[in-house]
């Protein structure tokens, strides 16, 4: 299978490596004990709510590493599921299912969930032109899963890591004695011509420091519709090239409203705030 964006082969099998050995340390003392080595067994991954699949990658990466286990997919990551849907056949090796069940869910029940929110924020403005995105708000560890199931839930994704791009939040400008210009000034001495530049803001005053400063992106953060609008109008106006996004207190039920100011982006923790789709391992009679 070829590597698909994010989960490069050696990471996903590392990753997968040292979930195991924390389940199973000296053994599936359930299993093992309960069926012989070459025990046969023939289940199916199935769904018990609507949603859109993700996560095969470290789900078939689980039983390549237990090993004996055939796996036959009826769905790729990215596609909608329906309650009661057969996502994929898993064929083999009784241990080695058994054992693996539990890791295989956990990776594809959480990445399902992030998938199945992101399409949710996705479809609610499909009609304009924005971009829903995640933050930095991730789990420690699962950040390259959780991001590679935004992008197959159909939103996009900020910056991944801390290098990749600078972000002065309030804390940051403080040490700047609140100067924002001084802060920007600081920053940008020591910056790659490649990295971008964006502030936090939470007032319009901030906003007007930072068109000043020549900031690259400007967040209107936690800002009511009435500001936001005001500051858009005066970005567009003073630095056109600025990109603008709104954060904060973003839910399904406002992300509309958001949408409608023209800002460009709009980023939310709640993509990753997800909780787990309902997922399981099913035996079936006629097997």
């Amino acid at each position: 299978m070829t590597t698909p964006f994010l989960l490069n082969n050696f990471l996903v099998v590392d990753h997968v490596k040292e979930a195991l050995k924390e389940d199973v340390v000296y053994g599936d003392i359930s299993t093992d004990f309960l069926c012989d080595e070459d025990k046969e067994f023939t289940v199916y991954l199935k769904t018990r709510q609507d949603g859109i699949f993700c996560g095969e990658i470290p789900f078939r990466t689980v039983f390549e590493i237990l090993g004996g286990v055939e796996l036959e997919f009826y769905v790729n990551d990215g596609g909608k599921i329906k309650k009661g849907d057969r996502i994929a056949k898993i064929k083999g090796s009784a241990r080695s299912i058994l054992t693996g069940e539990r890791l295989a869910l956990n990776y594809a029940q959480r990445m399902s969930a992030i998938a199945t929110k992101a399409n949710k924020f996705s479809e609610k403005v499909k009609d304009y032109p924005v971009r829903i995105v995640d933050t930095r708000k991730n789990t420690p560890n699962f950040r390259m899963f959780e991001k590679y199931a935004i992008k197959c839930g159909g939103a996009s994704l900020h910056r991944f890591n801390l290098s990749d791009c600078v972000m002065l939040k309030d804390n940051h400008i403080a040490l700047c004695d609140g100067s924002i210009e001084l802060a920007v000034q600081k920053v940008r001495k020591n910056l790659s011509h490649a990295h971008k530049i964006e502030v936090e803001c939470d007032t319009v005053k901030q906003v007007h420091d930072c068109v000043k400063a020549g900031v690259d992106i400007i967040m209107l953060d936690n800002m009511n519709t009435d500001d936001m609008k005001k500051c858009i109008k005066f970005i567009r106006e003073s630095n056109p090239n600025a990109v603008i996004e709104a954060s904060g207190g973003i839910n399904l039920d406002n992300i509309e409203d958001v949408a409608k100011t023209g800002v460009d982006v709009i980023s939310t923790s709640s993509l990753v705030v997800a909780g787990t789709m309902d997922l399981g391992f099913d035996w079936e009679q006629d097997n």
